[in-house]
């Protein structure tokens, strides 16, 4: 069924976006706004901040800085 027949015939189940690309049009699907994209990388940005941290930690126990 195509997507004009089913609106047509009041099949069509999916609901109109109505939240953050009401704001922030690069908000939806993987966008570029500050909000999504540091939920998006928070992980990621964990783990190099511990692992610039290991990197200081090791400098310092070896006596160089």
């Amino acid at each position: 069924m195509s997507l004009d027949k089913a609106i047509k015939h009041g099949k069509e189940r999916r609901k109109p976006y109505r939240k953050a690309k009401l704001v922030d049009h690069s908000c939806r699907n993987h966008g570029s706004c500050p909000w999504c994209k540091g939920n998006r990388l928070h992980k990621s940005q964990v783990l190099e901040y511990v692992a610039k941290d290991k990197i200081v930690e090791s400098r310092n126990w070896y006596g160089r800085r």
